[in-house]
């Protein structure tokens, strides 16, 4: 056993210190592994590389005892190895207390091409540092690196050029992981910066790989990237309206529809706005800018826009431009007039016969409201088509209910002139139809007690809103429906100036 330890004290060249350097790292690795859990696979590899190290110093020192040659060449290539992967392995460990403990918290961490970067010159020190300790001749291993390295550089001027390129990048931080560049025909987010290339996905799920040396000699552009700004990118949708429409009208038409709620990856400031751009071929062009605070989705929020748009055109009576060259005629004769116009009252008959809103109504009265029934975007009675009620609950918007053909909405407005508290969305094209305030007041008047019916619809209908808001139970729900159904009749009846 002496034999041994005076072997293993030759093998290393650090006599009686061995054992407190194997000790030292084990300790420091255990407690690096508790305290930087990132880290962890990055030990687990220095562990294992100290391993083998201490494996191959046990090996070489084994064969001095079975009597090997100090001077030969196997025992020399082995003795070597096994030292400089225990360097390595420390050179690994000492990265993570370098970068990670001590760097990182300061931010000044360097970016994992300047790590690698900085632990290669570290294993060419550390090997270089073992060499001549063991004896190895330093002048002829940099002689021979020196021309090693001009044929490498003359070799691989390309590869250079992509690492140098990749190394520049990271140090700039021109480029970071994440951000979103055009190269050319190329608009995609970045998902890597290796050292010879940088990853780039698109939203056509393709990635496009490309070297680094060309990102350092094009044109590259970092979308939606402003100093001191939040990430987000200005978008234009264009349309044309013929020029015998205002423009004055036009924009606010416009603009009001995309003020009025919120548009899922829109930023709210600076808010979207509409402008002349051109006159063109009898039309006035226009265009909508916004910011997309989301700039993998531009298509699905430019259809969102151009659908917000056509829907405000639409219920002001404003046509998008068609081509100049289309020649548009209709002829319709008298017969054909009545026709249409007696299929819209009876479909409007109809709808109002379904309607629970409407019950309390005998067929005079609602054949008396059927004609003042009109089409426009506050309506009140769904005729065709889906939409979602939405209401605002901490903050976020939760869905309550979905409206089908014969649901109304707008209801409370109607009959108490109250604000609305939630917001319908189409999830479809919508066909409504509009009842106001004066269509509906002959009727009341002339049978006050329709009101009572209708206030235990509507009280019923806001206690659901609210029940989903609080979070009612059954109990509080009826405690409630009572008093809202006696505070509503008598808006009712104030708001009509019943008796």
């Amino acid at each position: 056993m002496t034999a041994f330890w005076h072997e293993l004290q030759i093998t290393t060249g650090i006599p009686g210190s061995f054992p407190w350097v194997v000790a030292g790292f084990l300790a420091a690795a255990g407690a690096l592994h508790y305290f930087v859990p990132k880290e962890r696979g990055k030990i687990r590899g220095a562990l294992m590389l100290f391993g083998i190290s201490v494996v191959g110093v046990l090996a070489t020192t084994e064969m001095l005892c079975l009597g090997a040659n100090p001077a030969g060449t196997m025992y020399h290539c082995a003795d070597r190895v096994a030292l400089v992967v225990g360097g390595i392995a420390m050179v690994n460990l000492g990265a993570v207390v370098l970068f990670a403990v001590i760097l990182r918290p300061a931010r000044l961490e360097p970016p994992p091409i300047a790590q690698d970067l900085l632990m290669a010159l570290g294993y060419i020190a550390v090997g270089i540092l073992i060499l001549s300790h063991t004896g190895g001749d330093i002048r002829s291993i940099v002689a021979t690196s020196a021309v090693l390295t001009a044929v490498i550089g003359f070799s691989l001027q390309d590869t250079l050029g992509n690492i140098m390129g990749g190394l520049a990048l990271q140090m700039e931080r021109t480029i970071r992981v994440g951000d979103w560049i055009r190269v050319e025909d190329v608009e995609g987010k970045v998902k890597q910066i290796r050292w010879r290339q940088t990853s780039v996905e698109t939203r056509n799920w393709d990635t496009v790989v490309i070297p680094n040396s060309v990102l350092m000699k094009v044109r590259v552009t970092v979308l939606g990237r402003r100093q001191g700004a939040p990430l987000q990118r200005r978008q234009w949708v264009y349309f044309r309206v013929g020029l015998g429409h205002s423009p004055t009208k036009v924009i606010h038409v416009v603009e009001s529809a995309l003020h009025e709620d919120t548009i899922r990856h829109v930023a709210a400031e600076p808010k979207p706005h509409c402008l002349v751009t051109d006159f063109k071929d009898g039309d006035a062009v226009y265009a909508v800018r916004y910011w997309l605070s989301d700039l993998s989705q531009p298509d699905p929020t430019d259809s969102v826009i151009r659908t917000r748009i056509y829907g405000a055109l639409r219920r002001a009576g404003i046509a998008l431009a068609t081509p100049t060259q289309s020649v548009l005629l209709t002829h319709e004769d008298e017969t054909g007039r009545e026709r249409r116009e007696n299929e819209e009252y009876q479909q409007k008959l109809e709808a109002l016969r379904k309607q629970e809103f409407f019950q309390a109504l005998n067929d005079g009265e609602r054949s008396e409201l059927a004609p003042r029934l009109a089409t426009a975007h506050w309506l009140y009675m769904i005729a065709e088509g889906n939409a979602d009620v939405e209401v605002g609950v901490d903050g976020k918007t939760q869905r309550v209910a979905t409206l089908r053909a014969g649901d109304i909405f707008g209801e409370m407005g109607l009959m108490t002139g109250e604000l609305r508290t939630a917001t319908v969305n189409a999830l479809t094209d919508v066909t409504c139809y509009r009842l106001g305030k004066e269509a509906f007041v002959d009727i009341l008047r002339s049978r006050p007690e329709i009101a009572e019916q209708i206030s235990v619809v509507l009280a019923r209908r806001r206690v659901e809103l609210d029940a989903v808001r609080e979070q009612l139970g059954q109990d509080a729900k009826g405690d409630r429906m009572r008093t809202m159904q006696g505070t509503l009749l008598r808006g009712i009846r104030e708001f009509f100036g019943l008796s």
